[in-house]
């Protein structure tokens, strides 16, 4: 065959693939959730962190709260590789002052160091977890009825005239014992009742790192390793750990990297 046509023909597959490659459903802004869609057996790089990709070619990732450089996206099929960038967009955050705490509420005393850094550790490794389920690809739903949102994503909190590190989940205030259910379907990989700072706290998993926390609960309805469908009911809303009053902290993560759960239930 002709050189020239060979090359004809490999200048087509290229500029197609670059161009019908992938999609994105997200915003690159700070603290946003991401899904990707591209060819089926490519290979994802997020930055220089290879991500999983399901059969049908999706795949997930996010933005941390503080980003401040741009997010590079790697993709490679049939030994073409190519790599997009995107710029990531700032956000502006709220500063949320709580004046009138017990000292205890604001700085723990030094005897539960320990306690904490334990239970820090079981919630990092529940956070890690990488499996294969593709959960992350439906719609998720708000997880209690009636409520009214007290605290966002990325505000900053001065208590007693200190600041905190930021907030970085979505607060749901109602009464307490009101029922939890599961924003989308996933596996139970923490369940724990009396976590020093968050009390009740559940972890699942979503799969390709994607989880969700919900903390303060009441009452836990699930244990670790349980599948939960999407709208169970896996607890109540309460006031445990170092909470100010009855409501439910969600959290949103793509492995250690904390996203605004927001972003996914509007």
């Amino acid at each position: 065959m002709d050189c020239k046509i060979i090359k004809y023909f490999l200048l087509v597959f290229f500029i197609s693939f670059k161009v019908s490659a992938v999609e994105f459903d997200g915003k690159f802004i700070q603290g946003h959730f991401i899904i990707g869609k591209t060819e089926p057996d490519t290979k994802v790089k997020i930055d220089k962190k290879q991500v999983k990709v399901t059969n049908d070619g999706y795949f997930a990732f996010g933005i941390s709260r503080d980003r401040k450089y741009d997010v590079v996206i790697t993709l490679e099929k049939n030994g073409v590789k190519e790599k997009i960038t995107k710029i990531v967009q700032k956000r502006k955050y709220n500063i949320q002052r709580i004046d009138g705490l017990e000292e205890k509420m604001v700085t723990p005393p030094e005897e539960v160091y320990e306690r904490i850094k334990k239970e820090n550790k079981l919630i990092a490794k529940a956070r890690a977890v990488d499996t294969s389920l593709d959960y992350f690809k439906d719609k998720f739903i708000i997880p209690i009825d009636d409520a009214i949102i007290t605290g966002v994503y990325g505000s900053q909190r001065i208590l007693n005239g200190k600041p905190k590190w930021p907030h970085y989940g979505l607060d749901f205030a109602q009464k307490e014992g009101t029922p939890v259910k599961a924003m989308i379907s996933g596996t139970v990989t923490l369940a724990e009742p009396d976590l020093y700072y968050t009390g009740g706290t559940l972890i699942f998993d979503h799969g390709h790192g994607i989880s969700t926390l919900y903390m303060h609960m009441n009452e836990l309805f699930v244990k670790k390793g349980q599948k939960v469908e999407q709208g169970e009911v896996i607890g109540t809303l309460g006031s445990t750990g170092r909470a100010t009053g009855a409501h439910l902290d969600v959290r949103l993560n793509w492995f250690d990297v904390r996203l605004d759960p927001a972003t996914v239930l509007n």
